[in-house]
């Protein structure tokens, strides 16, 4: 059928859609490329201006805008020759149910820039053509750029996103200040142009890992650990520690006082055993103060029980 259309000039869906989306992106190809090249030579007016005033920091940014304009512009001019290639042999990618070899770069550069071009909507339109007639397999290779893709290597460089170096941004301030017979000095946009990111930082690592050294040392929590040991054990010694004794232990003066406490003073005093002990002498201790105190319950209870027998004797007479 496909034949018999050819002899007869007649088109199928497909080369009709085909050649409807070629002179559609052929024609809108040319409009923007008018916008944009005005576009353009405001640009590189201001960057006059810049370069003039001394304002070579804003010329060094702005310089990548021009850039990305003039790739813009050279990809549409390359878009436009391989649409314009590829619409003159429109019959044979009919006939063909593969793509023939001669139309393979042409027609993968423009699978390419279908996603990389936004402002031609009808490249995605003739993308989903060739998807119908060759398969994903094919589309997918060129856009994600496979070894057997075939894709132009001039168009992969100017729609990359990757940014302009600095020899290339160099390069296009000395055209401009040469176009518009500027005498300009570019000495020290090349100083700025062949700086190091370390030079950036104004000093290596090394020096920020010191001047950071003492901030660390000097943190609270580390002077509170390396006091917190030295004052513990003094406080502990003293709470347990009776004046005036310092030839006997400790425990003689509370064993020799504990009879002359009160009942009623040791129910409301904080039991013994929570006193923090923090070497064996203290646990010592700890342990005769505790058969102190038992002692002298023993004796207040001996007291009572002698009082109430005086009591009743004092009745009974």
């Amino acid at each position: 059928m496909s034949s018999l259309n050819s002899l007869f000039n007649r088109s199928s869906p497909f080369g009709t859609k085909c050649k409807t989306c070629l002179n559609l992106i052929i024609s809108r190809i040319k409009l923007l490329r008018n916008r944009r090249e005005m576009q353009l030579i405001n640009m590189r007016k201001e960057m006059v201006q810049y370069l003039q005033t001394g304002q070579e920091s804003i010329a060094r940014i702005r310089v990548e805008h021009i850039i990305r304009e003039q790739n813009i512009l050279a990809a549409y001019e390359i878009v436009e020759l391989f649409c314009e290639f590829v619409l003159a042999r429109v019959p044979i990618v009919e006939v063909q149910k593969e793509c023939p070899i001669e139309l393979r770069e042409a027609i993968s550069s423009i699978i390419f820039a279908s996603g990389r071009c936004s402002d031609l909507p009808e490249l995605m339109h003739l993308r989903n053509l060739f998807t119908t007639k060759y398969g994903k397999e094919f589309v997918a290779a060129a856009l994600e750029l496979r070894p057997d893709s075939g894709v132009n290597r001039t168009i992969i460089e100017k729609l990359s996103v990757k940014a302009p170096s600095a020899e290339s941004k160099l390069k296009v301030l000395k055209a401009i200040a040469h176009e518009y017979n500027l005498d300009w000095d570019s000495s020290n946009t090349e100083a700025e142009f062949n700086k190091k990111y370390e030079d950036l930082l104004d000093g290596s690592g090394s020096s920020v890992r010191q001047g950071q050294t003492p901030i660390i040392e000097s943190t609270p929590v580390a002077s509170v650990s390396r006091d917190k040991p030295s004052i513990l054990p003094v406080e502990d010694t003293r709470k347990l520690q009776t004046p005036g004794s310092p030839s006997s232990p400790t425990v003689s003066s509370r064993a020799y006082a504990a009879p002359k406490i009160n009942v009623g003073s040791q129910e409301h005093q904080p039991p013994v055993a929570e006193i923090p002990c923090t070497s064996r002498g203290s646990s010592d201790v700890l342990e005769k103060a505790r058969a102190a105190i038992a002692a002298a319950s023993r004796a207040s209870a001996a007291a009572r029980a002698a009082a109430d027998l005086v009591k009743v004797k004092v009745a009974t007479q």
